[in-house]
């Protein structure tokens, strides 16, 4: 859904919290919190793992401390809500250490998700479902904070995109593509278990992408199929999967056919280059023996038809 109105702006990143400020500035005096008073952000789709990395931050948390405080927002229920440092807060749990710096700040739930998407967004290696809930997170806060009415407007809705779609901002912002964007964020109606594939590299990033147009109970069949079996549906395959559960006849003996059939085998040849050489001038480039080879190819092709 597109823009038609430019009344306000979004709250940027940068908005939030200014890089080059000192704390107090820009977002708020530093306090020692109890790790017990820490709770993570709703639906926080980024994994804390217990990998190499987290070692080396433990290590440097027993030698240095935290050196970046998190940022937190209070909870109605008492204690504050991470926004952003919940590996840091996991380290200082395997340190040793019970409270934990931060900077406490008055956050709606639009303002929270999209510093919570974006100060995690800028690391590296983050896994396919990760990028996935991460984009659905931020499209679903931008949305909201687009559609919602304005003060003095007589309920009339303010957008704030600036004409273009609620997707675009969070490619751009990503540095991606926004048909990679919608991409991703089509992965979050996979199964957990199809979507965990994705994660460890069992099931192909496209095909997945494919299968998300399927049922929740569509999906089900198909991975007990794909149990069963122990195969994975190719790009093609899925493609045809979808087509039939769009059509309404994808069945378990659709599947079965489709999971079941043969695959063509692609045919490679390899042409080493010491035999090769033989047959051409020593001056000759790799360019100018393809251009032969393709050559007799040819006249050998015209002469069998």
């Amino acid at each position: 859904m597109k823009s038609s109105a430019k009344n306000i702006e979004l709250t940027t990143f940068d908005d939030l919290f200014t890089a080059g400020n000192p704390p107090g500035e820009a977002g708020g005096a530093i306090r020692e919190i109890a790790l017990t008073d820490l709770f993570p952000f709703k639906g926080h789709p980024f994994k804390v793992l217990d990998d190499q990395a987290m070692e080396e931050m433990v290590e440097s948390v027993r030698e240095h401390g935290i050196l970046v405080p998190g940022i937190v927002r209070p909870r109605e229920e008492g204690g504050y809500e991470l926004i952003a440092g919940h590996r840091r807060r996991h380290a200082c749990e395997l340190a040793g250490n019970t409270t934990m710096p931060v900077i406490v700040r008055e956050l709606d739930d639009e303002e929270a998700t999209l510093f919570m998407v974006d100060s995690n967004l800028q690391r590296e290696n983050l896994l396919p479902s990760e990028k996935a809930w991460a984009y659905k997170m931020k499209l679903d806060a931008i949305r909201r904070r687009a559609g919602r009415p304005g003060k003095g407007n007589s309920g009339q809705v303010v957008q704030n995109l600036k004409g273009k779609a609620s997707v675009e901002i969070v490619a751009e912002n990503a540095g991606e593509n926004y048909k990679q964007v919608q991409r991703f964020i089509r992965l979050t109606e996979l199964l957990p278990r199809l979507l965990q594939m994705v994660d460890d590299k069992k099931l192909p990033f496209n095909p997945a992408v494919e299968l998300s147009y399927l049922t929740r109970e569509e999906q089900e069949m198909l991975l007990a199929l794909m149990e069963k079996l122990a195969a994975v549906p190719s790009l093609e395959q899925a493609k045809r999967l979808k087509k039939y559960s769009r059509e309404g006849k994808l069945g378990a003996d659709v599947m079965d056919a489709i999971l079941t059939e043969e695959r063509p085998v692609p045919v490679q040849v390899t042409l080493k280059n010491d035999r090769l050489k033989k047959y051409f001038p020593q001056s000759y480039t790799q360019k100018q023996m393809e251009q032969v080879i393709f050559s007799l190819l040819e006249a050998w092709k015209t002469k069998q038809e």
